[in-house]
């Protein structure tokens, strides 16, 4: 009895290899294939399922918990700074302070005279004005301003003006200002301030204002003297400085009669001082015309 051999794989298994076996495209056998895509999707799910700490590109940091508030300072009381101190002082309590500590410490107080600069004349006459006005506030109201009661209410203003012209006049006078317009125009507005000073009734209290013009008479001596040894005094003239003078003394009463002497005996040699003849050698180099003997044409004096 023959048998008879079937023409078809029997199986799947044997089928698989005979397929593989005549296949030259896959050089794998089924086995290695289905290793390598359990491989693969155990690979996919490595990936899948990985945890971000592992990730290369992602950088572990540490989340900064919120720092506990600073406690404010405890609120006390305490001293201003020396600047905030100084921005609250008016003028006159900042000038009596370094007054003190100038007291206390005379080095500091040369250090002060030596750094502070030169006070002009304008600075000068105001402070003195603000003493006129404190004596004029004074004053009672109506009565005799030249009577003895007058001057009891005011004698404390009346002599801070006086010692405040007292003390500021030297600083003005040569040698320590060489420049003689400066000290004249210092002269001149002081010289307005004595006049205006009280007239009083009682020969007792007149020496005040007397003296005041003995003092300002004999200082404009003394600037005249100076200026006559420099360019022959041509600056007071220059500046009408001799008539000026010439109508303080009248306005004085005639008190400031040492000043106007010092002029004529220092500027006598220009001849006609104050007077207005138009031959007098003053007027002749004031006008330009010294030297001139019936030309039309005069003689300029000066500087070329």
């Amino acid at each position: 009895m023959s048998v008879l051999l079937p023409t078809h794989p029997s199986s799947f298994s044997e089928f698989a290899l005979h397929h593989a076996h005549h296949n030259p495209v896959s050089p794998h056998t089924p086995r290695m294939a289905n290793r390598k895509r359990k491989a693969d999707e155990d690979g996919f799910d490595e990936n899948m399922s990985i945890s971000p700490q592992a990730s290369p590109a992602f950088t572990p940091r540490t989340i900064a918990r919120p720092a506990k508030k600073a406690r404010a300072n405890e609120v006390t009381g305490r001293p201003l700074a020396l600047p905030r101190l100084l921005e609250t002082l008016d003028t006159d309590s900042l000038r009596s302070v370094l007054q003190t500590i100038c007291e206390r410490h005379p080095e500091i107080g040369s250090e002060v005279v030596a750094s502070a600069p030169r006070p002009s004349v304008t600075a000068a006459v105001e402070v003195l004005s603000q003493y006129q006005d404190k004596l004029r506030d004074a004053f009672p109201f109506g009565g005799n301003p030249g009577s003895d009661y007058a001057y009891n209410r005011v004698k404390q203003q009346l002599t801070d003006l006086i010692d405040a012209l007292t003390d500021f006049t030297p600083h003005y006078l040569p040698p320590n200002e060489n420049t003689t317009n400066v000290s004249l125009t210092y002269l001149d507005n002081v010289t307005k301030v004595i006049h205006d000073l009280p007239e009083w009734d009682s020969q007792s209290h007149k020496h005040h204002k007397d003296n005041a013009y003995d003092e300002i008479s004999r200082a404009w001596a003394l600037v005249i003297s100076e200026a006559s040894k420099r360019g022959g005094g041509f600056q007071l003239h220059s500046g009408r400085w001799d008539q000026i003078l010439q109508k303080h003394n009248e306005q004085s009463g005639g008190r400031m009669q040492v000043a106007v002497n010092a002029l004529g005996s220092n500027l006598g040699w220009m001849g006609g001082m104050g007077s207005g003849d138009p031959s007098s050698i003053r007027n002749q180099l004031l006008n330009d015309t010294y030297g001139v003997s019936g030309s039309t044409l005069p003689v300029r004096v000066g500087f070329w």
